[in-house]
């Protein structure tokens, strides 16, 4: 893990690898837009914010004249250290920018194939396409989602849960060391949307063609059912939507 900065992100490497993206045909509440599963080879390692992006994290962006000096609400959640919410695709595009200004460096958002290999945590030829990093089945100490639900029959609580964001920072990491991959906030990716994988690029770079005015979240929320939280589940915004369910997390390229 590094730190660029004071006030920037805690990164962590991933290393390079491949994923099948998608999911299989048979996973339980899928939808029509997470396939045809792919494998993608990512041929290089790269940084990822070990959690989203926090409250003074985007602070320290405003004070520094960047993130088109908008200050964002936070539904009475708090702010400090959980994720920054109500940001859409091009506040998020403007921090990444300010980012690397600052460190001089090249901050970004991941591609949607990047994400969903940092989310499934394993980079070997062989990897488990499960719904969730840690398998099949998911409950409330694994994610910060809406536990009245259960996943194919799995465990439900009678009542939400937290019914908000938890600190960005808390959380089972995943084996690449990434926090809350699976719920707490919607995390927005650079593709522009496509409503199947079809033609997805296999190198793990962002789709740059399809429906530009929309954009592609991933990861799910505090406020969403289990299925939504799947690593294969994709849903789309227009990129000037902001939500109190939405923040993202960065990405940096690497030197050689």
């Amino acid at each position: 893990m590094f730190k660029e900065c004071e006030d920037c992100p805690v990164m962590v490497v991933v290393p390079a690898g491949q994923a099948l993206i998608g999911s299989p045909e048979d996973e339980p509440e899928r939808s029509k837009n997470e396939g045809p599963q792919q494998r993608v080879v990512i041929g290089a390692p790269f940084a990822v914010g070990r959690s989203e992006v926090t409250f003074n994290e985007w602070a320290a962006c405003l004070a520094e004249g960047g993130c088109s000096g908008y200050t964002p609400g936070n539904y009475e959640f708090g702010e400090g250290t959980r994720p920054v919410i109500f940001v859409s695709w091009l506040h998020a595009k403007a921090y990444v920018d300010w980012l690397s200004r600052k460190t001089k460096a090249t901050y970004r958002l991941l591609s949607e194939a990047e994400w969903e290999f940092a989310a499934r945590g394993c980079g070997a030829a062989a990897c488990p396409s499960t719904p969730f990093w840690f398998g099949r089945d998911i409950s409330r100490d694994q994610a910060n989602y809406n536990w009245a639900y259960s996943y194919a029959g799995g465990r439900t609580s009678q009542r939400q849960g937290f019914a908000k964001t938890v600190p960005a920072d808390e959380g089972r990491a995943n084996p690449f060391g990434l926090i809350n991959m699976h719920g707490n906030v919607r995390e927005w990716v650079e593709d522009c949307w496509n409503a199947t994988l079809e033609g997805l690029p296999r190198d793990g770079s962002p789709r740059t063609t399809g429906d530009c005015t929309s954009r592609v979240v991933r990861g799910g929320s505090w406020n969403d059912e289990p299925s939504d939280l799947r690593s294969a589940r994709r849903d789309w915004l227009l990129a000037t939507d902001r939500k109190k369910e939405v923040g993202f997390r960065v990405a940096r390229t690497l030197g050689r």
